[in-house]
This record gives structure tokens, C-alpha cells and sequence, in this order.
């Protein structure tokens, strides 16, 4: 009787078990924009890849425009480069730190959004090819233009500065998490202590 009143007593005094906490991530409605706007201006650099392969296939295969071609290809290149930028790649960033800031992003965006518009292939009578370079030239300048400006207004170092808000506030979850289940394991390493003591005694 007097052991049952003894463990009844230490298990009432015991530290109840929490459950885990779920920890519900607080999306950021400037983050989201900022990658939504990145989202688009990677697919219009995709479309500019896809008006320049066109136009450089069109250089190669008629022959009588071979530096043509090869100025496609350079835009190619640089055009995926940009899709490239937007994904925020660390691989791509930690080499061109410059292109963390949003008016050297914008430049490049703009030159690629030049490269793409010169030299229009009104030759060959193809129209619907001129046309897709318009489109995706004058997309990209926008997008370019666009961060020129935020870049100006500091819009770019607001974005860094919320990002690491982010990460540090994340970082500091997981640690809370894991410290609740070292928590929860070293009561249950208590309880099963204290109900083996007053077991034996």
C-alpha cells in the first residue's frame, strides 16, 4: 500500500511527457514574390534561348551567315546562364559574387535581351522567328530593367537580409526541436528509473 502511495505520488510529481512541436513555417509574402519574379524571368531567358537556337540553326543550315551563328551561340550560352543565376545556385554565386546584386543581374539580363534582338533575321522572310525574338528580347529587357531599379532602391539587400532572417530563424527550430526530444527521451529515462527503484524497494 505505502509503495503503491509512493510511486502513485512520484508519478504524479513526475514532469509530464510534451508532445513534439510542429514547427509551422511562417512563409514570407516578399520572399514569395521575389522568387515568383524569378520564376518568370528564368522561362523568359529559356525563351530567348529558344529564339536564338532557332535563328542559329536557320544561320548554319542557309551558310551565308556563319558569324551570325556563332553570335547566337554566344547568346545561348549567356541566356542559359541567366536561367541559371535565377535558380540562386551557391555553385554559380560563390564565383560571381557580383550577380548576388541585383544590378549586375539586370545588366546581364539586359545584354542578353540586346544580343537576342540584333541582327533580326528579316533576310529569309521569316517572320514568326522575328517575331519570337522581339517577344522574348523585350521580356527580358523589362525583367532586366526591373531589377536595375530594385537594385537601386536597395530592394536586393532587403531580399539578403530576409533570407538570412529566414535561414537563422530556421536553424534555430531545428535546434529547439532537438533539444524537446533530448527532452522527452531523458524523461523517459527518468520514469523508467524511478518506477524500477520503487519497483525493488
Amino acid at each position: 500500500m505505502a509503495k503503491d502511495m509512493e510511486s502513485g505520488e512520484a508519478s504524479r510529481h513526475s514532469p509530464p511527457i510534451l508532445p513534439p512541436s510542429r514547427n509551422r513555417r511562417s512563409t514570407d509574402p516578399f520572399l514569395v514574390i521575389c522568387r515568383c519574379f524569378s520564376v518568370i524571368t528564368a522561362l523568359t531567358a529559356l525563351l530567348c534561348v529558344c529564339a536564338n537556337v532557332l535563328s542559329a540553326i536557320r544561320s548554319f543550315r542557309n551558310g551565308s551567315d556563319i558569324f551570325g551563328g556563332i553570335f547566337r551561340c554566344y547568346a545561348i550560352a549567356l541566356a542559359i546562364f541567366v536561367a541559371l543565376v535565377e535558380t540562386e545556385w551557391d555553385f554559380i554565386l560563390k564565383f560571381w559574387r557580383v550577380l548576388e546584386y541585383w544590378v549586375g543581374r539586370g545588366m546581364l539580363q539586359i545584354f542578353v535581351a540586346v544580343m537576342t534582338r540584333a541582327f533580326p533575321d528579316v533576310i529569309w522572310a521569316r517572320r514568326d522567328l522575328v517575331l519570337l525574338q522581339e517577344i522574348s528580347s523585350y521580356l527580358l529587357l523589362a525583367c532586366g530593367v526591373t531589377y536595375v531599379v530594385a537594385g537601386l532602391l536597395c530592394i536586393g539587400f532587403f531580399k539578403r537580409s530576409r533570407i538570412q532572417k529566414e535561414t537563422s530563424r530556421e536553424h534555430a527550430a531545428k535546434d529547439l526541436e532537438e533539444l524537446e526530444r533530448r527532452k522527452r527521451e531523458l524523461e523517459a529515462l527518468l520514469m523508467e528509473e524511478r518506477d524500477s527503484r520503487y519497483g525493488i524497494s
